[in-house]
């Protein structure tokens, strides 16, 4: 049995999952989500919580239960609390402003870098004096979220020596020594 395929999943007040013709969708206050489910997978859900069960003990079967409890939970976890990421711009002469959905970088290209945040994520700059510009991104889709900051990080990514680009606040990079000095 899968480790996490077999939890149960605990359906907080406020929010409703309904399942028809293998397609789980989630209401909340934050929002509402959808996901397709493998007809392999079957899921039950009785007195606030929801379960995923197998047809058989096949690999790809396994695979997939704790797949998709993994994708219902976390759109549980979204539509009730949400999800927060911040990143932060570590550089001499790094900027970034937000016209609504859209981000506006200046990071040491010859251009400014321009990009449309889809609308079911909410969008924050912060730019304090003496401090890294930072970027706030919040959604109810875990997947959509993670997918925007991949794409934001992927315009300057931090380099190991000095440490300049695009992180994640709080993040640890591995440093690198430079070039030794002369003998």
């Amino acid at each position: 049995m899968s480790r996490i395929g077999k939890l149960p999943i605990n359906i907080p007040a406020g929010v409703s999952v309904t399942v028809k013709n293998n397609l789980v969708t989630v209401n909340g206050p934050k929002g509402t989500l959808s996901q397709e489910i493998h007809p392999n997978i079957s899921v039950e859900i009785k007195d606030g919580v929801c379960t995923l069960n197998r047809i058989n003990d096949e690999k790809e079967n396994r695979a997939m239960h704790g797949l998709y409890r993994s994708l219902i939970n976390n759109m549980v976890e979204g539509v009730s609390n949400g999800f927060k990421k911040t990143m932060e711009l570590v550089g001499v002469g790094y900027r970034v402003s937000s016209q609504g959905q859209v981000l506006e970088f200046a990071l040491g290209y010859s251009h400014s870098i321009f990009l449309k945040v889809p609308n079911e994520v909410k969008v924050e700059t912060k730019s304090e004096r003496n401090q890294n510009p930072l970027i706030i991104l919040e959604s109810c889709d875990k997947q959509l979220l993670g997918q925007v900051c991949a794409k934001i990080r992927s315009f300057r990514k931090p380099e190991p020596y000095k440490g300049k680009g695009i992180k994640f606040q709080g993040e640890v990079l591995r440093r690198k020594a430079g070039k030794s000095a002369g003998k």
